[in-house]
């Protein structure tokens, strides 16, 4: 890359480690994000601290999105000050939020019109990875253009997946955060059914996170719900943001997922609880009162 400017939008769980492993790498970034208080930190390291989306969009290479959802995601690229309108002609913009295939194929769309090319980049991993430069990056889009990106790509993340045209990631993480949430879920019945038998939890647990059930979900989210861990590592609304989005895209090709939602309504009501600040191993708590 001749051009080192690079913007992030959005300084999150994600995006504020996402930004701190840029400039680790030597790259100019400037960073916004909607609650300026988060970016505090990132300008004491170096980051330019942008007022606006296109602020920080203005003269960067590449601008990486890290983002709520859907309706944010249109806001901060195409609402007033929004990003895209300040990108130069060839410039990279990259979405790494998780979002419906719908909403990304519409903003590769836009971005063409503004001659700004378009990857969608959602990522495996959370607070821990992206603090520590190990995200895996899900890429749909063009290939020549993900080449032209992934030195950004490389410095944030310890594998790069190209999976087709834009939307194909999306679908994947979808799939991917739908198998995480269902899992969750369950995890959280279960073990608050082993605690109101009165078992031995650790040794119960055991059980389960040696034998068959005992996926990297089960064990890391059954750990924190035990030790009462809830620091956000993934927020409750989050995932039940995104077992929606996966029910809508299972409805999309006529699979009606009983699954997903009730999925989501137990995220839904662990937000509504008092646990929306909270990492997902919070749903627990609810089923801990009952």
């Amino acid at each position: 890359m001749m051009n080192r400017k690079v913007a992030v939008l959005g300084l999150g769980l994600m995006g504020g480690g996402m930004a701190r492993q840029l400039l680790g790498a030597g790259f100019d970034v400037a960073v916004w994000n909607r609650s300026p208080d988060k970016a505090a930190a990132l300008g004491e390291a170096g980051a330019r601290i942008a007022t606006t989306p296109a602020d920080a969009a203005a003269g960067a290479a590449i601008v990486i999105a890290m983002l709520a959802d859907d309706s944010v995601s249109d806001i901060v690229w195409t609402g007033a000050h929004g990003a895209l309108a300040a990108m130069g002609r060839d410039s990279i913009a990259i979405d790494s939020s998780t979002l419906t295939d719908v909403w990304v194929t519409t903003l590769a769309d836009l971005a063409a019109k503004y001659g700004v090319r378009f990857l969608e980049a959602p990522v495996t991993g959370s607070r821990d990875q992206a603090a520590q430069g190990a995200l895996r990056f899900l890429v749909g889009g063009d290939p020549a253009t993900l080449a032209d990106a992934r030195p950004v790509f490389e410095a944030m993340g310890s594998a790069i997946v190209h999976l087709g045209p834009v939307g194909s990631a999306a679908t994947v993480k979808l799939a991917n955060n739908f198998l995480c949430g269902v899992q969750a879920a369950s995890l959280a019945e279960a073990i608050a059914l082993l605690e109101k038998r009165g078992l031995d939890i650790e040794q119960a647990m055991a059980i389960l996170t040696d034998g068959a059930p005992g996926s990297p979900m089960v064990k890391g989210v059954g750990r924190r719900m035990l030790d009462r861990d809830y620091a956000p590592h993934f927020l409750v609304p989050l995932m039940a943001k995104d077992l929606g989005y996966a029910a809508q895209a299972l409805a999309d090709v006529g699979i009606i997922s009983a699954m997903a939602q009730a999925a989501r309504q137990c995220f839904v009501e662990a937000a509504a609880a008092g646990e929306g600040h909270r990492d997902i191993a919070a749903i627990v708590e609810p089923l801990r009162k009952v």
